[in-house]
């Protein structure tokens, strides 16, 4: 049986306001933060169980989605959460999840392009799902790392994670998109590698 994150969080649907907001903007991005992803509930699970991971620590959550993994993180008592998007809905959904847990919650666009922010502690869920995205993520936790910030990544092991580079924390029973009720598969909890914080891409991977 899978663990449950026991978080808030809106869901769109058909009457609801968050679906009446993503018709308005008619935006053409895809709503990832409509679900709350294996990677980014293993993350949660894991802080949950081991909330000195962030305590006191300053947490940028990246890839945010709902922001339900920087919520926890804020619930495990760190110092100040940062949730980042590309997507400005997301943002938007973040922050009504934030106000409805009662956890304060900055927001941040796209910051993968520019340097390392100043944040203690990554936790990066689900952004490994696309080759695109994979080449501008890994360079940017590289640039993390090497400024001393601690990386968590949730992740399934999917086609675009790095074989190398990362090491298994922890393992926790997740659910993905389209299981059937009561399966469950390995969410893994990844840590920058003790033998080399690799830059190497898997290859002709679907």
């Amino acid at each position: 049986m899978a663990e449950r994150p026991d978080l808030l969080r809106h869901t769109p649907h058909p009457g609801s306001g968050l679906a009446a907001i993503a018709r308005a903007a008619r935006s053409d991005a895809a709503p990832y933060w409509a679900h709350l992803w294996p990677g980014g509930a293993a993350l949660i699970l894991h802080l949950q169980r081991h909330p000195e991971t962030v305590a006191g620590q300053s947490v940028l959550d990246l890839g945010a989605g709902a922001g339900l993994v920087g919520i926890a993180a804020a619930r495990a008592g760190a110092s100040h959460v940062t949730a980042s998007d590309i997507d400005p809905l997301a943002r938007l959904v973040a922050a009504m999840n934030a106000e409805a847990n009662g956890t304060p919650l900055a927001l941040a666009g796209d910051l993968l392009d520019g340097p390392a922010p100043d944040a203690q502690v990554i936790l990066a869920g689900d952004v490994f799902y696309s080759a695109a995205l994979a080449t501008r993520v890994l360079p940017f936790l590289h640039r993390c790392h090497a400024r001393g910030a601690r990386i968590l990544v949730g992740d399934l092991g999917r086609a675009h994670l790095p074989r190398a580079g990362f090491d298994a924390l922890a393992t926790y029973p997740v659910r993905d998109l389209g299981d059937p009720p009561g399966a469950t598969r390995d969410g893994v909890v990844l840590v920058p590698s003790r033998d080399g914080f690799g830059m190497e891409l898997p290859r002709d991977r679907p």
